[in-house]
C-alpha cells in the first residue's frame, strides 16, 4: 500500500519541570490518499500531538514522517512551511477564521499568501464557498455567520489550495448535533467527490460512526487500527 503519510516509530517528548513528558510513545501509521481516517482517544492520548506533526506545525523528537515520500523531520523551518502551505489544509475546533475578513476573503487567504493572482483567488474561492453550501453568504463576516457556517468556511478555506490532505482537529467540538451531522456530511461528500484525503483527531461518535477507518491512541501509542468492515464485526487489530 503506497502511503500519502507515513510515521515510522515517530515520539514526541516535552520539558516538564526537570524532566520530560513523553506525549507521542513509538507511533507508526500508514494513510493512503483518499482515506477519511479518525484519530481517537481520550484526553491526553496524543491526538492534537499527532495532528501537529502529520501538519508539519512541529517536528518529532524522534522517528521520521513522510509526506509523499518526503522526510518532513529533516527539513528546515522556512522548507517545512512552504510544504504546509502546498500541500496541507487545516480545519481547527475554534474556526480561526479572520473577524475583518468576509467569508470569501477568509477562503482566499491560504491563495493570497501562496502568491496567487486576484482574479484566480475570487474564483477559486467561489468554487469552494459553492462546493460547501454558502455561495450565498461570500460577502458576511464571521460574526454575522452561524457556527456552523464558519466551520464550513474553515472548510473552505482548508481545501482552497488543493491540499493533499486535510486535518481537521475535533471539528465538531464546537457544533451542536444538526450541525456537526451537517459538516460530517459535508466532508464525506468531498472525501467520496473530490478524493479529498481527511484525518480527523476526535472522540465524538457522531463522526467516528462516519469514519472509513479509526486509529485509537492511549498514552500516546497506536493500540488499534480498524476499518469499517472490521468494526462492523466487532474485529480490532493493533
Amino acid at each position: 500500500m503506497d502511503c500519502l503519510i507515513r510515521m515510522e516509530a515517530v515520539s514526541r517528548e516535552f520539558p516538564l519541570d526537570h524532566s520530560h513528558v513523553r506525549a507521542l510513545d513509538h507511533a507508526s501509521l500508514c494513510v493512503s490518499a483518499g482515506e477519511f481516517l479518525a484519530i481517537a482517544g481520550p484526553s491526553g492520548s496524543g491526538k492534537s500531538t499527532l495532528l501537529n506533526l502529520m501538519g508539519c506545525l512541529d517536528k518529532p523528537t524522534s522517528g521520521r514522517i513522510l509526506l509523499e515520500g518526503q522526510d518532513t523531520s529533516a527539513l528546515r523551518p522556512a522548507r517545512l512551511s512552504a510544504l504546509r502551505r502546498q500541500k496541507i489544509g487545516f480545519v481547527f475546533q475554534t474556526f480561526n477564521l479572520i473577524p475583518v475578513f468576509t467569508a470569501a476573503e477568509n477562503v482566499e487567504y491560504p491563495l493570497l499568501v501562496q502568491g496567487v493572482g486576484a482574479k484566480e483567488r475570487r474564483a477559486r474561492s467561489a468554487a469552494a464557498l459553492k462546493s460547501v453550501g454558502l455561495s450565498s453568504r461570500a460577502g458576511q463576516r464571521p460574526d454575522l455567520l452561524s457556527g456552523g457556517e464558519r466551520q464550513r468556511v474553515a472548510v473552505a478555506r482548508a481545501i482552497v489550495h488543493r491540499p493533499a490532505l486535510v486535518l481537521a482537529d475535533e471539528p465538531t467540538a464546537n457544533l451542536d448535533t444538526h450541525n456537526a451531522t451537517q459538516l460530517i456530511d459535508l466532508m464525506h461528500d468531498l472525501n467520496r467527490e473530490l478524493g479529498l484525503t481527511f484525518i480527523f483527531s476526535t472522540h465524538d461518535q457522531r463522526l467516528l460512526e462516519h469514519t472509513s477507518r479509526i486509529v485509537r491512541l492511549c498514552d500516546g501509542q497506536v493500540v488499534s487500527d480498524s476499518a469499517a468492515s472490521e468494526r462492523s464485526l466487532g474485529v480490532l487489530h493493533a
